[in-house]
């Protein structure tokens, strides 16, 4: 059966990093947009410090819009948990099924500093200040998303573009429950697992929502593209 999917990347990273699995999924017949949220990517030259966590979501819900997909399965990679949540508070009519990839999931308020220790929140506002002016946040190198394969780390490192500082610091501002009632499924990958989303997938747990797992490393879109369509076509 044809499926919708939209696909939402993470920090430093834009539309362009799913590609391989966009298409494994397309050769499955499956429809399939990926954009990329402002400021990153190929917008990368729409960079402001206006750019907050509102616009992330509502880059998806326009995008949504714009294209007038419905019945989506929605996947948000790492940070990308954090817009598809409130695009689910905000138009949920659009979406069959949240997936949450290996991501961040925030409650209405919390900002993705709420949920960091104190050192490493710390030390963020200090690199961003020194590198941008407190503008943007510096790239991590492709080791740090558990890519190890030279020619995958050769793909990611040339294209990660630094990413607007306050989507970290603004809070998600949600009007009912995290996922709006939508069905809704996490994906954990554990070779090796991405401590910064342990959080996210405590409150899955709690949630009462289904978990898979795939065996490769944060950034499975670029690592295990075939392995991540097998698991989205099951669970989408």
């Amino acid at each position: 059966m044809t499926k919708t999917f939209v696909l939402v990347h993470g920090v430093w990273h834009g539309g362009w990093c799913w590609s391989r699995l966009v298409d494994q999924l397309r050769a499955r017949g499956h429809r399939v947009t990926a954009p990329t949220q402002t400021g990153l990517g190929e917008r990368a030259h729409l960079l402001t410090a206006d750019i907050t966590i509102e616009t992330f979501v509502e880059d998806i819900v326009r995008h949504l819009d714009c294209e007038d997909l419905k019945d989506v399965t929605l996947v948000g990679h790492s940070f990308g948990g954090i817009p598809i949540t409130g695009v689910a508070d905000r138009v949920p009519e659009r979406i069959g099924k949240l997936v949450y990839l290996d991501a961040i999931m925030l409650s209405s308020g919390e900002t993705w500093f709420d949920l960091l220790p104190e050192d490493m929140a710390a030390d963020r506002r200090a690199l961003a200040e020194s590198s941008s002016g407190g503008l943007s946040l510096p790239p991590a190198p492709p080791e740090s998303f558990g890519v190890t394969r030279p020619e995958d780390a050769a793909f990611l490192a040339p294209r990660l573009t630094p990413h607007p500082f306050r989507t970290f610091t603004t809070a998600l501002d949600l009007k009912n429950p995290v996922g709006n009632g939508l069905p809704a499924h996490y994906i954990q990958c554990t070779d090796p697992p991405y401590r910064p989303a342990r959080v996210a997938l405590e409150r899955a747990i709690g949630f009462g929502w289904p978990v898979s797992q795939i065996a490769t490393g944060h950034d499975a879109m670029v690592t295990e593209p075939e392995a991540l369509a097998d698991l989205l076509e099951e669970v989408g």
